[in-house]
């Protein structure tokens, strides 16, 4: 991820003329920060190595020269401006939680899970039915695209660890602990009944990242 400081700060004069502007030609840009277009054009290239500009397509004034080439962000800029996403979340957490009471926040999670689950469900029979190690790797594959950067090792008993090195909802989870307590039972769901699935580490607990094992139930009854 892109740090929310660029330096120097003509660069972030140029990242905030056109998150305003939308897009500009380097011609628009010099005359805005007062420097010459050599040096607009170096911050340029630099903001566009770091993949936070691109150039559009080009635009013809109908005048003679050249046509001009705007600027604009790409998305990864998105990551240099304040973001509330998690402040909202937590205050509409709050605000189910005074209108409709702790009950009524149970059932919006719960919709929520169930939601989660028919997703999951659909995913993992596409994938390898009856593969355990296949399973716990959709499940990963899915919760990394919803952000939670998963992964899945296994140990030598037989049993996978599904890892999650980040929680994007964890200041809503923090507000909301029904939310974490929902999602074990829908990776235990979602696994089905021929395997276990136990949290061996947990962030709100102090962990640094959350971790499930799961391990096949004929693993389990071998060991007795």
């Amino acid at each position: 991820m892109v740090g929310m400081n660029v330096e120097p700060d003509s660069k972030r004069r140029i990242i905030d003329f056109l998150k305003r502007r939308s897009s500009a030609t380097v011609a628009e840009l010099t005359d805005h920060l007062a420097v010459t277009s050599t040096a607009v054009r170096q911050h340029l290239d630099d903001l566009e190595h770091r993949g936070l500009v691109c150039r559009l397509d080009p635009v013809n004034t109908g005048g003679r020269g050249r046509p001009r080439m705007p600027w604009a962000l790409t998305e990864l800029a998105a990551d240099l401006f304040p973001d509330r996403h998690a402040d909202l979340t937590v205050e509409l957490i709050t605000a189910i939680r005074d209108s409709v009471g702790e009950e009524g926040l149970d059932a919006v999670i719960l919709r929520r899970s169930q939601k989660q689950r028919e997703s999951y469900e659909a995913a993992i029979a596409a994938s390898e039915p009856g593969d355990v190690a296949a399973t716990v790797q959709t499940l990963a594959d899915l919760r990394s695209a919803e952000g939670y950067m998963a992964d899945v090792t296994s140990d030598d008993d037989g049993s996978l660890l599904l890892t999650e090195h980040h929680c994007p909802i964890c200041d809503a989870a923090e507000t909301c602990q029904g939310l974490c307590r929902d999602e074990l039972e829908l990776f235990r769901g979602v696994l089905g009944p021929d395997v276990t699935v136990e949290r061996t580490t947990h962030l709100l607990s102090g962990d640094p990242r959350c971790a499930y094992r799961v391990t096949p139930v004929s693993i389990k009854l071998a060991q007795r």
